[in-house]
């Protein structure tokens, strides 16, 4: 009994002296119900300049799905979009993801075009007023350097088999069939890009394709055309995500551990090195992106 009495003594005597340890602002900033609260957690996908590649955004958004102290996302877009397939493959792949947790896009300074189209599968759609967005279109750019090589003195010759396969080179002008099978390529694409948002937004295509034109809204402007949800900041889409994910007390966020090293990234910037990827593609390659970008 006297045993018991000193062990309770003592483990009363060491939480004495632990708090007493801590300074005042600690204990004021201390919330006693965070005990409870420990695993909730909100977790945070970034998805920032050109979208060259969708792997390292899929993996963590998977991440984040299988880990039960996470309790829902926030998808945070800083871009005016990019290449049409990665673009598609990250949206798919938050469809797949709210099916099990809330996902809220939180948009920055830009998410126009490819940017748009990731943002428009989440749950919920925060952007601030003056946030560029929406750009709902397709765009191919070619280039005709048949002129340059001519003055070079230098002659390319293409051997193929079929009769479209060279079509887009740059060392020969663009006949007037293959601009016909790029425009009929884009208006595809541009349809998939209506449909999807449509379907992702619960908006009516004939809505969607009439302010699919291309052109950028302000956050404002989307708020008001259903494009988004709410205005608002980074920590006011991170507070809304944490109370549709049942987080009661304090949210804390957790960002993906960031994989991988390039060479040209050290040397160019994570910047220049999406950029260079993209425009040094072997095929010109359809893009959402706004048509004053790229």
């Amino acid at each position: 009994m006297r045993r018991s009495l000193l062990t309770g003594l003592l483990a009363v005597a060491g939480v004495v002296v632990l708090l007493g340890s801590w300074s005042r602002p600690a204990l004021a900033d201390w919330d006693p119900l965070s005990i409870f609260n420990l695993g909730e957690k909100v977790g945070v996908v970034e998805v920032t300049g050109l979208i060259s590649k969708a792997t390292s955004t899929l993996e963590e958004l998977k991440k984040f799905r299988d880990d039960n102290s996470i309790r829902a996302i926030v998808v945070r877009i800083d871009s005016p979009g990019g290449a049409v397939g990665p673009s598609q493959e990250i949206m798919e792949e938050i469809n797949k993801t709210k099916k099990v947790k809330k996902v809220v896009a939180s948009c920055g300074s830009m998410a126009a075009s490819g940017g748009y189209y990731i943002a428009s599968a989440a749950d919920l759609i925060m952007a601030n007023p003056g946030t560029a967005t929406g750009s709902i279109g397709v765009i191919m750019q070619l280039a005709n350097m048949e002129q340059l090589t001519k003055k070079l003195g230098v002659d390319f010759f293409d051997i193929k088999a079929g009769a479209l396969k060279d079509m887009g080179s740059p060392f020969k002008p663009l006949t007037p069939e293959e601009r016909a099978v790029f425009q009929s390529l884009l208006n595809n694409i541009h349809e998939q890009f209506i449909n999807d948002v449509a379907k992702n937004r619960k908006l009516p295509v004939d809505k969607v394709r009439s302010l699919a034109d291309g052109r950028v809204f302000t956050g404002q402007e989307a708020k008001g055309l259903g494009l988004i949800d709410a205005l608002g900041n980074f920590n006011d889409a991170v507070e809304r995500a944490g109370r549709l994910g049942g987080i009661k007390g304090k949210i804390e966020t957790v960002y993906a551990e960031k994989k991988g090293f390039s060479l040209l990234n050290l040397i160019l910037g994570q910047e220049a090195e999406k950029r260079l990827e993209f425009l040094t593609a072997p095929f010109p390659e359809p893009a959402f992106l706004p048509p004053w970008f790229r």
